[in-house]
C-alpha cells in the first residue's frame, strides 16, 4: 500500500509539472527563440501593478484603468481590495467584478494576479474568522499572569482551563524554578528571595490586521487572523477565497489568471495552536508543556535557550506544512501560483521572530518574494536581503523570484532613482517586479492635489503611490523592466558559492550569527563573487552530491560553501559538508564555528567534535586566501570596484551577465569572461543587441548592460 501511494504522489506530481507553462518550471528556449522574444516578451514576464480597487469600481472604470495601465507600459495586474467600493469584498457582487476585471484584460493581452484578503496581513478573510469560525482563529503562547512573591509566602490559587505552565523567577541570583501547576493549581511555598512568577497559557491573540471591511479603516485585531498552525483553519480560508475564485474564473486559471499572493503572514505573538503539544513531543522527543513559562523569565537559562529553539523549530515546520504548503498544492493543482512574501525580510532577528524560518516557509510557494517598502533600499545604506527571495527560488527549483516595491516609500523617488531600487533588485536575483499603485481614477485625484515642488522627503502613502510611474518618461523604464525581468527569468542560475543561513543559531539566540552572515554577503557582493544563501532544509535533504559539487533543484552546482561565525548547525548538516570536502568541494568556516551539534533537538545537543577537514579563517573576514580558495569567477575583472554588482545565468547556448553600477560616479575597468564565443551587448531599454568586442567596459552613474557570449 505505501509503495501504491508513493507512485500515485509521484504520478501526481509529474502531471502538474507537464502542465505547467514555461514561465512557472525552469525554461530555456535558446539564443535564437530568446532573441526573437526580446523586443516584446510574453506578458507574464512583465511588470506588475498593483491594482487598488478604492471608491465605486464600474465595468467602465474597469476598462477605463486597464487602458491607462498598459498605455504605462504594464503587462499585468495585482488587484487588491480598497476602500469605499459599492462591492463589498468576497461578496458574489465582489466576485462578480473581478470576473469583468479577468475578461477585460484578457482582450488586452494582460495577465491578472489577485491578492488573496483584503488588505493585510493574509489569513483573515475579510473578517470571516471573527464572524463565523472564531474556533480557527490565531492564538498564542503568552503570559497570562504575573505575580510577585516574598519568601514565606504561601501562594495558592485555582488556574484558569487555558493555563500551560509555570515558573518562578529569583530577581536576585536571575535563577529559575518550574512549579506544577498540572492539577489547576497554583500550590508553592516561596522560599528565600525575590521570586516573580510567570503564569503562560494559550489564548486567542491575532496580530493587528488592516481589513477593506473594518468600518475604522484602522490597523486592529476586529477581523482576527486564522491560525496558521492548523490545516483546516487553511483549508477555510481556500473555501472562502480561492474556491470562490475558482467558481467565477476558473476558466481562465493559468491563461489570463496567473495566481493569489498572499501578503506578510506572520505571528506578532510565540504562536500556538491545539496540537502543538503532540506535534513537538512527536519531533522533539520530550514534554515540553511543564518548560513553556520559561521562554518569557527576563534572563533565559542555557536549557531554556535549548527548549526555545527546540518551539521554534517545530513551530516553524508546523507553519511550512499546515499553510504555505497547503495553499501551494492547492494553486498548483489548479494550474496557478501561490507567491508570498514575509514580514521584516530586511531584519532577519525580526523574521525569525515572527515567521521562524523563510526558507521553510517557501520551499513549496511557486514564486518566493520581498517587500521593499520605506527606505529599506536605498544609496545610502547596503540592504542585499532580495538574496533571500533569489537563493529560495534557486533552491527549490523555481524560476521566479519577486520583489513587491513602493508601497509606503519614504521617500518619493524619481523614475531615475525608482529604477535604481528595481536595479538594486534584479542584480541580486529578484526577476519579477511588481509596483503598488491605486484606481486610475483615485491616482489623478491625489496628483492634482500635491505641489509641484513638494521636496523630496518623506509623504503620505497616497501621494508616495503616484509619484513616479505616472511620469511620461516611466513607460521607457517599464519597457527596459519587461526586457530584463524576461531575460534574468531564463535559464539556469550559475553561482558557485553557497553561504550557510543560520535560522539554528538564531533561534538559540545568537544574533552575532546574522551580523557575520551579513558582512560575509556584503564582501562576495563587492568582490563579484555571486552566492546564494543554504538553509538547513536544503543542506540535509535537498542538494544532490556530485564530484565536487552540491546541486540544487535548479540544476545550478555549488562548489563551496561558506559558513559563517555560529552556534549550532545539525549532524546531518555537518555530515553532508564533510562528505562534500571529501568529494573536492570548499567548505569555509569564517568567525568561530559552531560549538554545538544538534539531532533531534536542542536539548540534548552536543560538543561540535573535529572540524579539521574544512578550512577556518578565524578573522571572519574574505582574506586573500579565503578568495584564493574560492572557485575561479565566472566574471573577472581588472581592479577593484565595489560598486560594481553582477549575476550571472547559464543558457544551454549561451551565458548571460547583467552587470549594475550602483554608485553615482562612472566607472571603468576591463572585463574578462570565461570561453572564446563571441559577445553582444543586448540593451532592455531600446531592445536593439549589437556586438561587444573588447575588454573594456564603462557605465555611467546607475547604468546597467547585459552582456550575452554565446558558448
Amino acid at each position: 500500500m505505501r509503495k501504491i501511494l508513493l507512485t500515485a504522489v509521484i504520478l501526481s506530481t509529474s502531471v502538474l509539472l507537464n502542465a505547467q507553462s514555461a514561465w512557472q518550471k525552469i525554461s530555456d528556449p535558446g539564443l535564437k527563440k530568446i532573441a526573437e522574444n526580446f523586443k516584446l516578451p510574453p506578458a507574464e514576464y512583465g511588470m506588475i501593478l498593483w491594482w487598488g480597487w478604492d471608491g465605486a469600481m464600474t465595468d467602465t472604470v474597469i476598462r477605463r484603468d486597464l487602458d491607462r495601465i498598459k498605455a504605462m507600459g504594464f503587462r499585468g495586474v495585482m488587484l487588491e481590495a480598497g476602500y469605499g467600493m459599492t462591492a463589498k469584498y468576497l461578496t458574489p457582487e465582489w466576485f462578480a467584478l473581478i470576473k469583468v476585471a479577468v475578461d477585460e484584460a484578457k482582450k488586452r493581452g494582460m495577465i491578472v494576479w489577485i491578492e488573496d484578503e483584503g488588505k493585510y496581513p493574509s489569513g483573515f478573510a475579510g473578517g470571516k474568522f471573527s464572524n463565523e469560525r472564531p474556533d480557527l482563529k490565531m492564538q498564542g503562547l503568552v503570559v497570562t499572569e504575573r505575580i510577585e512573591a516574598k519568601a514565606g509566602e504561601k501562594i495558592f490559587k485555582k488556574l484558569p482551563y487555558y493555563t500551560l505552565s509555570a515558573v518562578a523567577f529569583n530577581n536576585e541570583d536571575k535563577t529559575n524554578r518550574i512549579i506544577d501547576v498540572s492539577s489547576g493549581e497554583l500550590n508553592w511555598s516561596v522560599p528565600d528571595g525575590d521570586w516573580r512568577i510567570f503564569l503562560a497559557g494559550h489564548r486567542f491573540r491575532s496580530s493587528v490586521t488592516r481589513s477593506v471591511n473594518n468600518p475604522t479603516r484602522g490597523k486592529d485585531t476586529t477581523a482576527s487572523l486564522m491560525d496558521y498552525l492548523n490545516p483546516l483553519a487553511t483549508r477555510q480560508f481556500i473555501d472562502w477565497t480561492h474556491e470562490q475564485y475558482k467558481k467565477y474564473i476558473g476558466s481562465e486559471f493559468g491563461k489570463t489568471f496567473m495566481g493569489f499572493m498572499g501578503d506578510e503572514p506572520d505571528f506578532a505573538y510565540t504562536p500556538w495552536t491545539p496540537k502543538m503539544l503532540e506535534e513537538f513531543k512527536a519531533r522533539k522527543g520530550y514534554d515540553i508543556k511543564p518548560y513553556l513559562a520559561l521562554f518569557f523569565v527576563p534572563q533565559l537559562s542555557e536549557e531554556a535557550k535549548r527548549m526555545k529553539a527546540d518551539y521554534w523549530d517545530v513551530w516553524s515546520d508546523l507553519f511550512r506544512d499546515n499553510f504555505f504548503t497547503v495553499q501551494a498544492y492547492w494553486c498548483r493543482e489548479n494550474n496557478i501560483e501561490y507567491i508570498v512574501h514575509l514580514n521584516h525580510e530586511d531584519q532577519v532577528p525580526g523574521l525569525v521572530r515572527s515567521s521562524g524560518d523563510f526558507f521553510k516557509n517557501m520551499r513549496h510557494v511557486g514564486v518566493p518574494g520581498v517587500d521593499a517598502i520605506w527606505d529599506q533600499i536605498w544609496m545610502d545604506h547596503v540592504s542585499d536581503y532580495p538574496k533571500l527571495a533569489s537563493s529560495a527560488a534557486h533552491l527549490y527549483g523555481k524560476p521566479r523570484a519577486f520583489t513587491e516595491s513602493f508601497a509606503a516609500y519614504t521617500y518619493r523617488p524619481s523614475v531615475s532613482q525608482a529604477k535604481w531600487v528595481l536595479d538594486y533588485q534584479l542584480v541580486r536575483g529578484i526577476n519579477s517586479v511588481q509596483i503598488m499603485f491605486m484606481s486610475a481614477s483615485a491616482a489623478r485625484t491625489a496628483r492634482t492635489a500635491v505641489p509641484a515642488n513638494i521636496p523630496a522627503k518623506p509623504v503620505t502613502q497616497t501621494v508616495q503611490r503616484t509619484s513616479f510611474f505616472l511620469s511620461d518618461t516611466f513607460p521607457p523604464v517599464a519597457q527596459y523592466v519587461n526586457r530584463a525581468t524576461y531575460l534574468l527569468s531564463l535559464g539556469r542560475p550559475a553561482a558557485q558559492i553557497g553561504v550557510y543561513f543560520p535560522s539554528l543559531s538564531l533561534w538559540y539566540g545568537d544574533i552575532e550569527s546574522n551580523t557575520n552572515t551579513l558582512e560575509i554577503a556584503r564582501q562576495l557582493m563587492e568582490t563579484q563573487r555571486d552566492f546564494d544563501y543554504i538553509d538547513e532544509q536544503a543542506l540535509t535533504s535537498l542538494l544532490a552530491p556530485g564530484n565536487g559539487t552540491l546541486k540544487n533543484l535548479s540544476g545550478q552546482e555549488y562548489r563551496a560553501i561558506i559558513i559563517p561565525s555560529i552556534s549550532v548547525i545539525s549532524e546531518a548538516s555537518l555530515e553532508q559538508l564533510k562528505k562534500f570536502s571529501f568529494s573536492g568541494g570548499k567548505v569555509i568556516f569564517l568567525g568561530k564555528v559552531p560549538s554545538l551539534t544538534i539531532k533531534q533537538n536542542f536539548l540534548n545537543a552536543r560538543e561540535t567534535g573535529d572540524l579539521s577537514w574544512a578550512n577556518h579563517e578565524e578573522s571572519g573576514k574574505l582574506t586573500p586566501w579565503i578568495l584564493e580558495a574560492l572557485p575561479f569567477p565566472d566574471l573577472k575583472i581588472d581592479k577593484s570596484v565595489p560598486e560594481l554588482k553582477y549575476l550571472h545565468r547559464s543558457w544551454k547556448d549561451a551565458d548571460l551577465y547583467f552587470i549594475f553600477n550602483e554608485s553615482e560616479d562612472p566607472i571603468y575597468f576591463n572585463i574578462y569572461l570565461p570561453g572564446k564565443g563571441k559577445s553582444q551587448t543586448w540593451n532592455a531599454t531600446t531592445g536593439q543587441i549589437s556586438a561587444f568586442k573588447g575588454t573594456a567596459v564603462s557605465l555611467d552613474p546607475w547604468e546597467t548592460k547585459f552582456i550575452i557570449k554565446r558558448k
